[in-house]
């Protein structure tokens, strides 16, 4: 059998396609057109004291969260928190009901996987829409959510 002549793909740590969400910016490594959609990567930068996104479980994809900087606050079901420090690794499976925050006083990162990579795009959408002005709130977030399988995880 021949020897695959598949490229690897390489991003500095000064590129990527970067936008932010009010706030929040992001960084994104892979979009999955590198991996066939299997998988997609990205950085977020979250500012001190801040929320993350809605309370939400994905029906379609898994996420993995390392901590890079600071400390990330996951929010999981009945009040449940884990407070992730540098090098912590956080997997979030399929149905699991979730969200994230920085409630503390230095600025914190992750980078996040997502398989499949679709969910990327979710992020590239707010971004267009943060960039045209449109203010996000819980109900635009979470519709903007539904077109990519991940439904809100009420009473969290």
């Amino acid at each position: 059998m021949a020897m695959p002549k598949v490229p690897i793909n390489f991003v500095s740590a000064t590129s990527g396609e970067m936008f932010s969400l009010g706030q929040i910016t992001i960084r994104v490594m892979e979009d999955g057109s590198h991996t066939d959609n299997r998988i997609g990567s990205a950085e977020f930068t979250l500012p001190p004291q801040i929320g993350g996104p809605p309370a939400h479980w994905h029906e379609m994809h898994d996420e993995t969260f390392m901590v890079t900087k600071g400390s990330v606050r996951f929010h999981a079901p009945e009040g449940k928190t884990i407070d992730a420090k540098v090098g912590d690794f956080v997997t979030v499976p399929t149905r699991a009901p979730h969200t994230f925050s920085n409630p503390f006083d230095e600025e914190a990162k992750f980078l996040c996987t997502f398989t499949p990579a679709f969910y990327i795009n979710y992020f590239r959408i707010l971004g267009e829409m943060v960039e045209k002005g449109v203010a996000m709130d819980k109900e635009i977030n979470l519709e903007v959510m539904a077109r990519y399988a991940t439904l809100p995880a009420e009473g969290m």
